[in-house]
């Protein structure tokens, strides 16, 4: 009899157009060694607010997520907040940027990048 092991919490999701913008602006520095992090701190007008940068140090705690050759990195203090989200790149009227879709935030406010649960 096997026994199957469910996943408690949905993962953290990296779309196409942010791993491709990803690795585009990668390309762009000419050092193959960066990966596109993303983080959660305290502040913003909702409580928490996203961030990204792009890192060439891994920690051994950070969570990988890859997708075409580029990897997401999520320290796991900052994962916790994202678990279930989606990482993804937009283009529009207020300009380009990463976006994280979080379905666990309960208000954001009107920049997109701060959050409450």
């Amino acid at each position: 009899m096997s026994v199957v092991q469910q996943q408690v919490s949905a993962p953290l999701f990296f779309s196409n157009s942010a791993a491709a913008k990803a690795k585009e602006l990668i390309d762009e520095e000419g050092n193959a060694d960066l990966k596109l992090r993303v983080y959660v701190t305290g502040g913003g007008c909702s409580g928490f607010q996203y961030g990204f940068s792009f890192d060439d140090a891994q920690d051994d705690e950070d969570t990988i997520i890859e997708r075409d050759g580029v990897k997401l990195l999520v320290d796991p203090m900052s994962y916790q907040y994202l678990v279930g989200s989606t990482v993804d790149y937009l283009e529009g009227l207020q300009g380009s940027q990463f976006v994280v879709n979080n379905p666990n935030a309960s208000s954001t406010c009107g920049c997109g990048s701060s959050f409450s649960i």
